[in-house]
């Protein structure tokens, strides 16, 4: 059972007890990320993340932090979203006082040294060239600002190379009090817990002082003139394309839908993009059709690494996957197929106390509720083949149409004259 307290300040705790395994994943979850941030900071959410493993009072530097993890045999790590930053700590059973320690004092006593600041710096810029030289990362991103335009969607989580010169100790300070409040907080635990016990252990160990207002996100504002494609001509052995449309967001009633559709389309070895533009046509190396879901939008998108000397041909494949299944019904077997796999994906995937943590902590932060895995696999048995063409017609449009190309793709012409339906 998947039990939730609120605390007096407003802190979220939330648990989930797993008694067949001695793990234990403690894992932060804060509302933040691109979403939350303006073309002037855009990047501080990850800045920030870097930061807090630099030390507080107890731990007072990186050596402490991740010594005391890896003194008891543990991992830890963060990662930085659009709409949410994580820090987890997972650990046996008997090491999780030492966990929440950890975590306690990075989140209440970071101290944010200016010294380490600047050398982080250095990091950050070499993690950022790392991704602008590795085309699959970029293209993805590129594809982003196509869908979203110059807004927080569509900004790399990363940030710019002005704000990771310029942040400063002060902007650390003001990004935390607006960001890392009680309200916008979840704390899950997962692993053999007991939840009264771990709900008293947060309500000491992360005294939060209560916000005097909530931050929300950013909304998204629909484009005007948008493009449909963004070419990076470059030197590659190979291409890399994503192409897809915005979707459905985490709270529309088709969610599910677009998630077996997804599936269906390029989600394992045995899709019809896989099989068909790769397998049958020998046009891709890697291909898989992937959905994102925010609060308020979305993206179904296919990415792929293709012949550099066959690029539209590519591009061509897959848009009439996407036009085949807009145009009549998937066999029932085929629906069945992508439901028995997901579910059986999620089965697995939840065997892991750290991708429990992430699971409801995912759902309480963005949708302030947590469902079940039954509650989820009955709504997803609820999706019928009809459902499947309506969505793939409603998503599936000419005009929504978008593709990001990196590498030498020749006439940029001849790309926008294939994204026809």
């Amino acid at each position: 059972m998947i039990q939730k307290a609120v605390l007096p300040n407003g802190l979220r705790v939330v648990t989930k007890k797993l008694e067949s395994t001695k793990a234990v994943t403690v894992l932060i979850f804060a509302g933040a990320g691109s979403r939350y941030e303006t073309k002037e900071i855009n990047g501080i959410a990850h800045f920030l993340e870097h930061m807090f493993f630099k030390g507080g009072e107890r731990y007072c530097n990186t050596k402490e932090v991740s010594g005391a993890i890896d003194g008891i045999g543990g991992s830890f790590n963060a990662f930085t979203g659009k709409e949410y930053v994580g820090y987890y700590v997972k650990v046996a059973r008997d090491k999780m006082d030492t966990a929440i320690d950890v975590l306690s004092d990075m989140m209440m006593n970071a101290t944010f040294d200016p010294a380490e600041i600047d050398k982080e710096r250095g990091v950050i810029l070499e993690e950022l060239n790392m991704y602008q030289d590795t085309p699959m990362y970029q293209v993805g991103w590129n594809f982003e600002n196509l869908l979203y335009g110059d807004q927080p969607l569509g900004w790399d989580q990363i940030g710019t190379k002005e704000l990771i010169q310029s942040v400063t100790h002060d902007d650390f300070k003001k990004y935390q009090a607006d960001l890392y409040t009680p309200e916008n907080v979840v704390i899950t635990i997962t692993g053999n817990v007991e939840h009264e016990d771990i709900v008293e252990k947060i309500g000491k160990m992360f005294p939060f002082p209560k916000a005097v207002k909530a931050y929300s996100a950013l909304p998204i504002h629909p484009l005007e003139n948008p493009e449909k494609i963004h070419v990076v001509n470059k030197k590659t052995e190979q291409a890399h394309i994503v192409c897809g449309f915005e979707g459905y967001s985490n709270s529309h009633p088709d969610k599910y839908a677009k998630k077996l559709l997804s599936i269906i389309l390029g989600g394992n070895m045995s899709s019809r993009m896989f099989l068909n533009v790769r397998e049958a046509k020998g046009l891709s190396y890697y291909i898989q059709t992937s959905t994102d879901f925010f609060k308020d939008t979305g993206a179904i998108s296919t990415r792929a690494g293709v012949d550099v000397n066959r690029i539209s041909l590519a591009v061509e494949a897959i848009i009439e996957e996407y036009k085949q299944i807009a145009s009549e019904d998937v066999p029932e077997q085929e629906l069945q197929k992508a439901k028995d796999y997901l579910q059986g994906k999620m089965t697995l995937r939840l065997e892991d106390t750290e991708e429990y943590a992430y699971f409801i902590a995912q759902q309480e932060l963005l949708m302030d509720e947590t469902k079940t895995i039954e509650e989820i696999f009955a709504e997803m048995d609820e999706v019928t083949v009809a459902d499947i063409r309506r969505v793939a017609e409603d998503l599936f449009k000419e005009d929504k149409l978008r593709l990001a190309l990196i590498g030498p793709c020749g006439d940029e012409k001849e790309l926008e004259k294939i994204l026809k339906f």
